[in-house]
């Protein structure tokens, strides 16, 4: 279960701007890819050396992408050739950091959180991506090489739509795009898992099922923080503060904007289910433990008056008749069955049983 808490693993006293991986190594080696496309064009390469990083191209957009943020020699080295702000350097690879947007007048900066659901261990994983927007190259840095962005690289290879048309504003759309996309597949597994615990609520509900539905919302509030910030991304970016994002780029911005809200409304409504689901859960371990009390006193009611009576002969008086007569252990016994079948006939009638 992840932290609600930040971890601090800077050491205390180091100047602003100092590089520090927080997170884990989650890929063997960095891993650099290039696109520089125009309308007509596209090129991909994968490059393995800082002396290869290309130069900024007024005719071509270029968008270098990052897999992996452990070398931050590498990430240093990316920031001098493009004057990256060294407060942004040490942002991006603190994985721990608050979605947000910050404008360097040159240059926006974008840190977004990419969600995704592992089957295995029936969890959802957070990482980081940051983005930069120039004017016409795009920077962006990911934990690791799952490949979240392909469709994007698949939709400029082929030339569909308008990413190769628009600018680099666009494309940065695109990429948050596909991470706010991502969220809606995440949200339709964690619904599968709220149907299911809904099922085992209403027929068994044991302590695991409790576990389960506290662990929700322990997942639900941390995806909360990680959504909120992103509708703030979206409008900043909507209301074109910054020159770097064009008229023709702001529908489609005005369009995720929509799309993250419709995120934080599917966030408070699980939400509202999984407290919904925790009084249901108490009503059903009520209902339950109700109905062993009703059994229980059942069976010491019917007892009752069959103690009454084995009382009544267990008395030990000299001069009682019935003691000395042969048929009365069978007469006796009897009208205890009687008894017993009397009552149970009251209690069905009154649907007590």
């Amino acid at each position: 279960m992840r932290r609600l808490t930040r971890r601090v693993r800077k050491k205390p006293g180091l100047p602003p701007g100092t590089l520090i991986h927080t997170g884990e190594r989650k890929t063997e080696k960095v891993r650099l890819s290039v696109f520089r496309y125009n309308q007509q064009t596209v090129d991909f390469t994968e490059i393995d050396s800082v002396e290869k990083l290309p130069e900024p191209d007024t005719a071509l957009v270029t968008w270098l992408h990052v897999d992996g943020l452990h070398d931050v020699e590498l990430i240093s080295e990316i920031g001098k050739k493009y004057n990256l702000h060294s407060l942004l350097l040490e942002d991006v690879v603190n994985i721990e950091q608050r979605p947000k947007l910050e404008d360097y007048t040159d240059y926006i900066f974008i840190v977004v959180k990419m969600l995704s659901y592992d089957e295995e261990i029936a969890d959802v994983r957070s990482e980081q991506v940051a983005i930069v927007v120039m004017e016409n190259l795009i920077i962006s840095f990911h934990e690791n090489e799952r490949g979240f962005f392909n469709p994007v690289r698949e939709r400029l290879k082929a030339g569909k739509g308008k990413i190769r048309t628009l600018g680099a504003d666009y494309l940065a759309y695109a990429l948050i795009d596909s991470v706010v996309d991502n969220y809606f597949i995440v949200f339709e597994k964690l619904g599968e898992r709220i149907e299911a615990i809904e099922e085992e609520l209403i027929s068994n509900p044991s302590t695991s099922t409790l576990h389960t539905i506290n662990g929700l919302k322990r997942e639900m509030l941390l995806i909360r923080k990680t959504t909120w910030p992103l509708r703030e991304i979206t409008a900043v970016m909507e209301r074109r503060e910054s020159p770097l994002i064009k008229p023709a780029t702001v529908v489609y911005l005005r369009d995720l904007y929509d799309h993250t809200i419709q995120i934080i409304d599917t966030i408070e409504t699980m939400r509202d289910i999984l407290t919904g689901m925790l009084d249901i859960y108490l009503s059903s371990v009520s209902n339950k433990t109700n109905e062993v009390i009703k059994v229980l006193t059942i069976i010491a009611t019917i007892f009752i008056p069959l103690t009454f009576v084995v009382g009544i002969y267990g008395m030990n008086f000299e001069y009682m008749p019935e003691l000395a007569w042969r048929w009365a252990y069978p007469a006796i016994m009897t009208i205890m069955a009687l008894i017993v079948s009397g009552m149970l006939f009251y209690f069905r009638r009154k649907n007590w049983i």
